[in-house]
C-alpha cells in the first residue's frame, strides 16, 4: 500500500499525516514545492518519492500517477478536497475502483463511513483499488529525519483540466469544520441559544468558524455537523478559542494539534484550560460579550 499526497505551494492536505501511517509510511508527495511539503511530515516515513508538478491539476496528475504507480495495488489518499478529487481521477485512469471516506484501509479490507458517520461498512479488497480516508490528525511524534527522496518525473499525457475562472474567498461560517484555519467554539458554560448567536457574531468578526460540545449539538443549539470530537467533527485549526468548554476527553480528541488554543472558563483546574496557550479565568458569556463590544468598536 502507498500513500499519495496532493500539495499546493508546499503545505500538506488535511490528513496527510495519518494517510502515511496508513501506509506504513510509504508515500508520493505530488504538486507544487512538493520536496517543501515533503520535509514537513511528521510521521514515519519508510519511502519517499516526489514529483513537483506544478500548480493542482488532478486529471493532468491521474494520468502521469497511473503510470507510476500501476503496480500498486492500494493506493490511499486523504480525504480533503484535492485528495478527493485527484483519487477519483486516479481510480478512473487506471481501471479500477474507488472506496470515498474510509476510517481504515489495509492491504484485505477498507472501512468506509456513512450517513454523517453514524454507520460503518467493511469491504473486502479483492483486486486494486483507490481509497481516501477520512481527514484526521496524527499524535505521532516526528522522526526528526526523513529518508532521501526519490525525485520522478511525471510522465506528459493529453488530459483536459478545469480552466479555473476565479476563486470566491470562503465564507468563515459555511466552511466544513474539518477544514477550518480558525475556530470558536462554545461548551455549556456557556449559556444558550442567545449566547450562540453572539458566538457566530463574534466568529464571523474574527474570519473564524464557529464549533461546540456534543451536549450544544444535542440541545439543538447548533446542528450536529459542528460538533467536536471523537463523536462528532476531528479538526485541526491553527487557532481555537474555547468559551466554557470544561475539555472533556470526547472532545478534546477531536482537536488535532491545533498552533494556538485560548481557553476561557471560570473552573482554573478543568483539562480545557491546562491545555490552553492563554487561559482566561472569566466568565465566559461575559468574556464574550466584551469581545463582541470590542469587535463592534473596531469595525
Amino acid at each position: 500500500m502507498i500513500a499519495v499526497l496532493p500539495v499546493r505551494d508546499g503545505r500538506l492536505p488535511a490528513g496527510a499525516e495519518a494517510t502515511v501511517a496508513e501506509a506504513d509510511g510509504r508515500v508520493v508527495v505530488v504538486g507544487e514545492r512538493a520536496h517543501d511539503a515533503a520535509a514537513s511530515i511528521g510521521v514515519e516515513v519508510r519511502e519517499l518519492r516526489v514529483c513537483e508538478a506544478g500548480p493542482f491539476a488532478p486529471a493532468s496528475w491521474a494520468a502521469g500517477l497511473a503510470a507510476l504507480l500501476a503496480d500498486e495495488p492500494v493506493i490511499v489518499l486523504p480525504g480533503a478536497p484535492d485528495g478527493r478529487d485527484l483519487a477519483g481521477r486516479l481510480a478512473g485512469a487506471l481501471g479500477r475502483p474507488c472506496y470515498a471516506w474510509c476510517t481504515e484501509v489495509s492491504a484485505t479490507r477498507a472501512v468506509m463511513t456513512r450517513h454523517e458517520g453514524v454507520v460503518s461498512v467493511a469491504v473486502p479488497i479483492d483486486g486494486p483499488v483507490v481509497a481516501t480516508l477520512v481527514p484526521r490528525p496524527m499524535g505521532v511524534a516526528a522522526t526528526g529525519s526523513l529518508p532521501a527522496p526519490s525525485d520522478h518525473e511525471l510522465p506528459r499525457a493529453a488530459a483536459r483540466d478545469a480552466t479555473i475562472l476565479g476563486v470566491d474567498d470562503a465564507r468563515p461560517a459555511e466552511l466544513d469544520l474539518r477544514d477550518a484555519e480558525r475556530i470558536v467554539a462554545g461548551g455549556v458554560g456557556l449559556g444558550a441559544a442567545e449566547e450562540f448567536a453572539m458566538l457566530a457574531a463574534v466568529a464571523e468578526g474574527l474570519g473564524a468558524s464557529v464549533g461546540a460540545t456534543r451536549p450544544i449539538a444535542d440541545r439543538g443549539i447548533v446542528g450536529h455537523e459542528r460538533q467536536i470530537g471523537t463523536t462528532g467533527v476531528t479538526v485541526d485549526p491553527t487557532l481555537y478559542v474555547a468559551f466554557g468548554i470544561s475539555g472533556a476527553v470526547q472532545h478534546t480528541a477531536g482537536l488535532g494539534s491545533p498552533a494556538r488554543i485560548v481557553a476561557v472558563n471560570t473552573d482554573a483546574a478543568c483539562p480545557m484550560m491546562a491545555m490552553a496557550d492563554l487561559a482566561v479565568v472569566a466568565d465566559a458569556a461575559a468574556t464574550l460579550q466584551a469581545l463582541s463590544r470590542r469587535l463592534a468598536a473596531t469595525s
